[in-house]
């Protein structure tokens, strides 16, 4: 397979996939009113892209389009060989659009608007392959009303294919006729000329100076169209830039180049939408970052407010800390005697609870003693959490709903300053917001209780190693083997050996205080062990605190609306690169000019 058809393969599927992506984009919902715009112009542009695929096998349809004065009509009329248009220089001539069509060729079959033209059939070999319109003047005085010459010029220009801007030396800078160009060239291929060669002095090199700031001009004509009409009417060779400029039309503009000029108008038209659609969007963008900005804010600041009130509740709260440590540290030893003591430490207050059982004479004392008992095991058991218990009824505080309505008002005027609308974005009702706050507090909750235990946990083992269990198990325990012995001697040897009296129960009542005094004692060195440690600890975690960010968003639905627009910017901008990728593969070395591609900004 030829080079040339393996590109024009490659095009093809690109324009494809081009069309498929840009549609995909158009059809993602979004509450961003920019993103809508952009999406709105370009589907039109998407209908307009589905015209030109629809008239690929049409004619091309070329236009003249210039001043008044510049002499369209009278070149025209050379083109063709026949004065079939009116000409003039001073006033506009041409009052609706002349379409000049070969006598092999249906006007019904172009889907023009054939009552906004005056159709002339022309046997000329110029129109075997093209459709010739004689367009109104652009600089025109009048306004762009329904039957107005402008509006008629409006309604051509998306039929159009390649547009022969024609000027003279008088009406090359004319800004009206720039602006007019400038709207009519996107989708279009130039033609260059300069008109009333007879009479005019050659402005080709200045005038190519202002057009390649804007187009690309490959090549410039100087033509006089009087003498190319008399060439024409007698029958003899053409001469000069017309003859040029004739020559162009029928090889560039022919059969075979059809589809390889509607493509490259597609192309361009494609470009034209998506460079409109992303600086619409870039308008928009700074108004977008500082929504995002005001998001961060409010994220900080409620973060701020919830470590706050945490970290407070975490210097506060030593002593609940080192009674989890201390459990923790007796599970962590499992079976001993002395993690037993720890355990009834921590359980003291329900054992106790637990002994009024025995005082109960009636059911109905046991049933009062039972119910008291729950109780005072329901606190025990909020006193055993109280560090989560406690800060989360700090947290259910500390986002109130007068901070929830400054906020919100706060951040709907960012958000309707972006483009965003209120009707929406369920993040804007009052409802909601609440809802998202305590999903923020329950989340901060849940993250802070991990950093919590992982805390306890450090701790615990830091100060239960097999040294400490193995000093606090057998300092403990030398005791109650020396009080064990003590009994077992007097019951075993001096009672039978020697008839030495039993020990009165003084002997058990001191021994068992001077346990529980023992007991207490090691207790509170363990203690005073774990505080060391614990106090750096919570000191570290609540400065650790201060510093941390909400893994959970305040305005979900927002948040998330804010990413997707700058995906969708990123998306738009890597189709316009796609774009620019084509139309470098469609690029030619002929006569015929077009719009300068943009350049992508990138957000």
């Amino acid at each position: 397979m030829s080079t040339p058809r393996i590109d024009q393969l490659e095009l093809l599927t690109r324009l494809d996939e081009l069309t498929t992506q840009l549609r995909r984009w158009i059809d993602t919902d979004h509450p961003w009113e920019p993103l809508q715009h952009s999406q709105s112009l370009l589907k039109q542009l998407l209908t307009r892209a589905e015209d030109l695929r629809l008239r690929i096998e049409h004619p091309l349809v070329v236009a003249t389009f210039g001043g008044t004065g510049t002499g369209k009509s009278t070149l025209v009329n050379a083109l063709v060989g026949s004065e079939v248009s009116q000409t003039g220089k001073q006033r506009p001539t041409t009052r609706r659009p002349v379409l000049l069509v070969h006598p092999s060729t249906d006007p019904a079959q172009l889907s023009f608007p054939i009552q906004d033209f005056e159709v002339e059939v022309i046997d000329s070999p110029l129109l075997q392959d093209i459709v010739l319109v004689d367009c109104p003047d652009p600089d025109t005085d009048e306004t762009a009303a329904q039957q107005s010459n402008l509006a008629r010029l409006h309604r051509m220009m998306p039929y159009c294919d390649v547009l022969i801007y024609t000027t003279s030396q008088q009406k090359y800078r004319s800004s009206r006729v720039k602006e007019e160009l400038f709207q009519a060239a996107v989708g279009c291929r130039l033609l260059f000329v300069q008109t009333h060669a007879d009479i005019d002095e050659d402005i080709r090199e200045d005038w190519r100076t202002q057009l390649e700031q804007t187009y690309a001009v490959p090549e410039l004509f100087f033509v006089d169209s009087l003498k190319g009409l008399q060439e024409q009417q007698r029958g003899v060779a053409l001469s000069g830039d017309f003859r040029r400029l004739y020559d162009t039309i029928l090889s560039e503009l022919s059969s075979s180049h059809r589809h390889r000029i509607r493509r490259a108008n597609l192309l361009d038209l494609l470009q034209a939408g998506i460079d409109r659609g992303l600086d619409h969007l870039h308008d928009h963008l700074v108004a977008l970052r500082k929504l995002e900005s005001a998001l961060e804010q409010e994220q900080q600041k409620l973060a701020q407010k919830l470590t706050s009130n945490l970290k407070s509740e975490l210097q506060s709260s030593r002593g609940l800390w080192e009674r989890r440590l201390l459990n923790s540290v007796a599970e962590t030893w499992g079976i001993g005697p002395f993690s037993l003591v720890l355990r009834l430490y921590n359980s003291l207050g329900n054992l106790a609870a637990s002994l009024t059982f025995f005082r109960a004479r009636s059911t109905a004392q046991m049933a009062i003693i039972g119910t008291l008992q729950g109780m005072r095991w329901i606190k025990s058991r909020q006193t055993e959490q109280s560090a989560e218990s406690q800060a989360e009824r700090i947290l259910s505080m500390g986002i109130d709903d007068e901070v929830l309505r400054e906020s919100q008002i706060v951040v709907s005027g960012y958000a309707l300053d972006a483009g965003f609308n209120p009707q929406e974005i369920q993040d804007f009702t009052f409802d909601n917001l609440q809802e998202d706050a305590a999903r923020v507090e329950s989340r901060f909750l849940a993250d802070v209780g991990n950093e919590i235990d992982e805390l306890i946990e450090r701790i615990a083992k830091r100060n239960s190693g097999k040294l400490t269990r193995f000093f606090y198990e057998t300092i403990w325990s030398v005791y109650l083997i020396f009080v064990l012995l003590r009994i077992g001697k007097n019951f075993f040897i001096d009672s039978f050996l020697y008839e030495a009296p039993l020990l009165r129960m003084e002997f058990y009542i001191a021994a068992g205080i001077f346990l529980l005094l023992w007991s207490g004692v090691l207790v509170i060195a363990l203690t005073m062990q774990i505080r060391r440690g614990l106090n750096r600890e919570i000191e570290q975690l609540a400065d650790n605190l201060t510093r941390k960010k909400l893994t959970s968003p305040l305005y979900p639905e927002l948040s998330v609306a804010c990413r997707t627009a700058h995906q969708q910017l990123r998306q738009l901008e890597h189709l316009k690169q796609k774009t620019e990728e084509a139309r470098k593969l469609l690029h030619d070395q002929s006569s015929l000019g077009g719009k300068h591609p943009r350049k992508v900004t990138s957000s």
